[in-house]
């Protein structure tokens, strides 16, 4: 059966139904193609779940540190895991049934769970039924990325997905990555009582911030007891006894790590694979993103790509600007693009760090003239005051424009407190504003002002 849409969506992820919604608002006719469990990854195996269980293991970490505080807890600090993934699983399934009803009960919307597949440029088949239409956006994320390692397909392994869903404590954790989700775990599962190693390729954990700030992570995390090697060039693993072994090089040694667990950590891939992109003339880049312009428009006129599978975004944030610039240029005549979107993420371990625009090194790599500066977050009240003192600030300054180019916080509330700074870059705004704003006591934004105030030449 052939079924006529005006629009349809691929995916509901994090762009995805608030499109979907937002067009048959606008009078189209319009399907919702979904073949898991909607709210794609944020929901079921990204955000929603692993900050859930990150906001338990803090829950632990805190409570050890209670006599810190003036408050006495007799019996020892313990985790009880199957509560932890209740709690955990409760959170998700209620994003599920609320997502659910709000597609369900939005007039001329469909929802359609099935698999779909491009048979040409406006024809998707699902579930036996021919769907067609015009306008067709692509929301259909990625997924875990499963290195090709020697002696892989002989251990059960974990990936960020199957991790979220344990019940029980492994005793020694070996993760293989040192970027946002691999840190992420290793803070969470060690606060939780798991022993955690974790094995980077690349010569510093986060390779894409500076080392200073590389470096600072490092060190809160081995504080806590985190055992981390950089530099470990993985050259085979294997299960010995109830054991995972790892055998990795570094410079010309080599050395054997054993752990009961091991966690992939090592990236993600785009879920284009079966799509049948390439039938209809989609491009893809050489890791299979799709190719789209700054309106994320692909190479076939009247089909777009958002959210992660498009390569200009792994974020959640990213995926919900992507609909916001889609509707505003489909549905309300603008012109918005990619272009004004400035590069902002966050990285939740405990205390977090926050990172928008520049880091050091493209600043320099500017040419322009630039200032900069650095506050501890021990000279903040509201971090001593909770006796969280880990961190810093950190400002870019174009020297010319007192435009803010970037800046970098570690420490208590620093995704929240970055949001003063992108907001200004956004307002194109000089940072003599922020010099001069009166901000609350006691908080963390009332150094932003001392922040500007220490702005001098970057060496």
């Amino acid at each position: 059966m052939t079924l006529d849409f005006d629009a349809i969506v691929i995916g509901a992820g994090q762009s995805g139904p608030t499109l979907a919604v937002r067009l048959a608002q606008s009078g189209r006719k319009t399907a919702i193609i979904e073949r898991g469990a909607l709210g794609g990854t944020c929901v079921n195996t990204g955000c929603v779940p692993s900050k859930t269980l990150i906001a338990s293991a803090r829950v632990a970490h805190m409570a050890r540190r209670a006599a810190d505080f003036g408050v006495m807890i007799d019996a020892p600090v313990t985790i009880d895991m199957h509560k932890v993934k209740a709690r955990k699983d409760r959170l998700i399934h209620d994003s599920r049934e609320h997502l659910d009803e709000w597609l369900k009960k939005t007039p001329n919307l469909r929802l359609v769970h099935a698999e779909a597949h491009f048979v040409k440029a406006d024809t998707l088949a699902a579930n036996g039924d021919l769907l067609r239409a015009k306008e067709i956006f692509i929301n259909v994320g990625a997924r875990v990325f499963v290195p090709p390692l020697p002696g892989l397909d002989t251990i059960d392994y974990l990936t960020s997905t199957s991790l979220l869903d344990l019940d029980f404590l492994p005793p020694h954790l070996l993760i293989i990555g040192g970027s946002y989700i691999g840190l992420e775990m290793a803070q969470m599962m060690r606060r939780f009582g798991s022993r955690v190693t974790i094995l980077e390729a690349g010569s510093q954990v986060l390779s894409h911030e500076d080392a200073a700030v590389s470096d600072a992570v490092q060190a809160l995390l081995e504080n806590e007891g985190v055992q981390i090697h950089t530099s470990a060039q993985i050259v085979n693993v294997a299960r010995r006894d109830m054991d995972v072994t790892i055998v990795y090089r570094k410079g010309s040694t080599l050395h054997q790590l054993e752990g009961s667990h091991l966690l992939l950590a090592s990236g993600r891939q785009p879920n284009t694979t079966g799509l049948g992109l390439d039938r209809i003339g989609v491009k893809t880049d050489a890791r299979g993103y799709i190719d789209v312009d700054e309106q994320l428009r692909t190479a076939v006129p009247g089909i777009w790509a958002l959210g992660e599978v498009n390569g200009r975004g792994a974020f959640t944030h990213t995926s919900f600007n992507d609909y916001e610039i889609v509707a505003a240029n489909l549905l309300e005549s603008g012109q918005r693009t990619i272009h004004h979107r400035i590069a902002a993420h966050a990285v939740y371990i405990d205390p977090p760090l926050a990172h928008i625009g520049m880091n050091k090194t493209e600043a320099r790599a500017s040419g322009r003239p630039i200032l900069h500066a650095s506050l501890a977050m021990c000279h903040v009240s509201r971090a001593r005051e909770r006796d969280e003192t880990t961190g810093f600030m950190s400002l870019l300054v174009d020297a010319q424009t007192q435009k803010i180019l970037g800046a970098t916080l570690l420490g208590i509330e620093a995704d929240e407190v970055v949001h003063t700074l992108l907001d200004l870059m956004y307002a194109d705004a000089p940072v003599s504003v922020l010099r001069q704003a009166m901000h609350i006591h006691p908080t963390v934004s009332e150094l932003l002002p001392t922040l500007v105030a220490k702005l001098e030449p970057l060496v």
